[in-house]
């Protein structure tokens, strides 16, 4: 494979998004400009430019496959009848991608650069109301409302802590654990029962 950069991608397209992520997570996403990224790359800026023309299209390449994750999650969701169970099946995959993606997702719900890329795409938008809607679903009102509110932050901010070489599964049953504690879930019938210890 060529180290040439594309229009479409290659080599050269991830290295600026994961030194990207890595910049964003140091100085957050407002106090991080292409400059600081193609210094920390050798880079010219205009070799930037090539493939990202401002830092909100490359923040836009940070988080698209998350956004994407999580709206294929919300349909699915979606699909199960009754809330109780569609707040399980949205709770149940929010931890999963909040376990594996433990560096980028705490970047994503607590950037205000982030916040405001969010509201500003009305697909990624909508797509974070359907996710509230489904996890609020259990308990109409605000106090539902406010529960969904603090599980998906809470799971994201707890997925990115330091807890030393702790594998994903576990991470992620532990976060599904605290989120039906929020929500007043019970576990599933026939499921094993670790996550609940």
């Amino acid at each position: 494979m060529s180290d040439h950069p594309t229009e479409t991608g290659g080599p050269t397209r991830q290295r600026l998004i994961d030194v990207a992520i890595e910049l964003f997570k140091r100085h957050s996403v407002a106090g991080t400009s292409l400059q600081m990224i193609s210094d920390e790359l050798g880079l010219t800026k205009s070799a930037i430019y090539h493939h990202f023309r401002t830092r909100d299209e490359l923040l836009s390449a940070v988080m698209e496959p998350v956004v994407h994750e999580v709206a294929a999650l919300v349909e699915a969701a979606e699909a199960h009848r009754g809330p109780r169970a569609r707040a399980d099946h949205m709770l149940v995959g929010y931890a999963a991608i909040a376990a594996s993606n433990r560096e980028l997702l705490p970047l994503l719900t607590g950037d205000p650069g982030v916040t405001g890329l969010l509201r500003a795409r009305a697909e990624w938008r909508e797509v974070v109301e359907r996710q509230m809607a489904l996890l609020a679903g259990v308990e109409p009102g605000l106090g539902g409302q406010v529960k969904a509110a603090v599980l998906m932050s809470g799971i994201a901010s707890a997925a990115g802590l330091d807890y030393g070489d702790i594998p994903e599964e576990a991470l992620r049953e532990k976060l599904i654990a605290a989120g039906r504690r929020t929500l007043g879930l019970r576990r599933p019938q026939g499921r094993d029962a670790r996550a609940d210890s």
